[in-house]
């Protein structure tokens, strides 16, 4: 663990700051207890107060080594007061000869050292114990520190881990349908055949090389979302059709990747599946004050039953914009005379 002060300049001159005040105060209780200002007083304020904020600073290492070596409370505080009386002890005979060097023929040191020698003392102690405080509260807001990160670490590696689940929850259907249709294709149609192919490995690359974490463009997710269509239509033939109304303006907006491809995914179960007249996907996007509105429209067949489902497409969709944008992002979806709209709202400011 870096050392609180030296590692950081602000903390250094807080620190320096501190021990000034510090010196003041002993100047002026000493002052009391001597009873005039003389360079005797000054000269030991200065050696003092260097002294023994040199020594604060060194204590920081031992404090550290006590706390690491046992978790014992009598023996951390048994080994902090025995480096106290030997910090204190080291204080007092430094500052006491360094004294006597910088004033040598001062003649009533002797005495000047008897009676402000209680306070000196005192404060010694007092300012031990203050140092140990303050280090110990070093310590606390570091490992608080530590902790947060840690906890930011650990949220973003389950964020992350959840995202990448719910993408690969794509409905694997759809890759055994297109294998069966290439299948029948390779006989009927080799140059079909050939061509969803080609699709289908584009589509699964894009799928399987971009991260959850990496936001693409609408631009990239609409054109990786023609080769599924392209492949769909393969399958269905004329009974399906797509339609874009797309703004230019809205092309650059990002968003999570294979973000929509549950939706149209959506629109042929329940629509091309359910129905036998040919039906239109329709997209289409649009820039508001703070957000795009994606809408994906298809007609279905309302006569028919009902066709159950687990809905775990859309789920999987909104529990992903949460995590990616928290509530700043929505999907709602209605149905309106045989019309199945799909509305979701990217913000723009991610």
């Amino acid at each position: 663990m870096k050392h609180p002060v030296l590692g950081n300049r602000i903390s250094l001159l807080v620190w320096w700051l501190a021990w000034l005040f510090l010196t003041l105060g002993q100047l002026l209780l000493y002052f009391f207890a001597y009873g005039s200002y003389t360079p005797l007083t000054i000269a030991d304020g200065i050696i003092s107060y260097i002294t023994y904020s040199g020594i604060g600073l060194s204590l920081w290492y031992p404090f550290i080594y006590i706390n690491a070596i046992t978790n014992n409370i009598t023996k951390i505080i048994t080994n902090l007061t025995l480096t106290g009386i030997v910090a204190i002890a080291l204080w007092l005979l430094i500052t006491r000869y360094g004294i006597s060097l910088v004033l040598p023929k001062t003649t009533n040191l002797k005495e000047y050292w008897e009676a402000s020698f209680p306070y000196r003392l005192g404060t010694g102690v007092f300012i031990y114990f203050l140092m140990v405080l303050v280090y110990y509260l070093f310590v606390s807001l570091q490992n608080l520190s530590e902790k947060n990160i840690k906890e930011a670490r650990l949220k973003s590696l389950v964020k992350e881990t959840e995202l990448k689940m719910l993408r690969s929850q794509i409905n694997p259907h759809f890759l055994f349908n297109s294998l069966n249709s290439v299948n029948s294709l390779i006989i009927t149609n080799p140059d079909k055949a050939r061509e969803m192919i080609i699709n289908l490995s584009e589509f699964m690359r894009y799928t399987l090389s971009k991260k959850d974490e990496q936001p693409v463009s609408l631009k990239s997710e609409l054109e990786n979302l023609k080769l599924y269509l392209e492949i769909e239509k393969v399958r269905f033939g004329d009974k399906l059709s797509t339609e874009e109304n797309i703004d230019t303006e809205c092309l650059e907006t990002k968003m999570p990747v294979m973000i929509l491809q549950p939706l149209y995914e959506n629109a042929i179960k329940h629509g091309v599946y359910e129905s036998t007249d040919r039906v239109r996907i329709i997209t289409s996007a649009k820039k508001t004050n703070k957000a795009v509105e994606i809408t994906i429209t298809n007609n279905y067949d309302d006569t028919a039953p009902p066709k159950t489902g687990t809905g775990t497409g859309l789920i999987n969709v909104v529990r992903r914009l949460e995590l990616f944008y928290g509530d700043k992002a929505s999907l709602k979806t209605t149905k309106e005379n045989g019309i199945y709209i799909v509305l979701l709202k990217i913000p723009l400011d991610i």
